[in-house]
């Protein structure tokens, strides 16, 4: 299957075949727009991520990073919540902004848990350039 035919295939993400893409896709325009929310909810709190869900109606869901002595939270687990509180039933796609290398397990799970195993779940950079998009799996 071609790139652009991956893309097609799962709605712009570039991720056809469920894994990393080498080299990051180029996202379409909802998935910019999810990682621009993200980009902006990291630098208005200044905090180490931001993140941003798009539900099942298009609706999207912001969040930074929430670091409380009695309470820690990443950014995506935290836009997933709010998505859950606010009534979504499942999710179309998730962003993170942040300089780490991977989205973590527990991150993922989370985005599995409201939007299924082949969620897309795009990691971009601090610039907001997309590094990678992988499956909730």
């Amino acid at each position: 299957m071609s790139d652009d035919a991956a893309k097609s295939a799962d709605g712009g993400t570039g991720t056809g075949t469920g894994g990393p893409v080498a080299g990051g896709p180029v996202p379409g325009a909802e998935d910019r727009k999810i990682i621009t929310l993200a980009r902006s909810a990291r630098a208005r709190n200044g905090v180490p991520e931001g993140a941003a869900v798009r539900d099942e109606t298009g609706r999207t869901y912001v969040a930074g990073t929430v670091e409380l002595d009695s309470l820690k939270l990443s950014a995506l687990r935290t836009a997933v919540a709010m998505a859950v509180a606010s009534g979504a039933r499942s999710l179309e796609a998730a962003a993170v902004v942040s300089a780490a290398a991977e989205v973590p397990g527990e991150d993922r799970a989370a985005v599995r848990d409201l939007g299924g195993p082949g969620t897309p779940v795009l990691l971009a950079g601090p610039d907001g350039t997309l590094r990678t998009t992988v499956t909730a799996g």
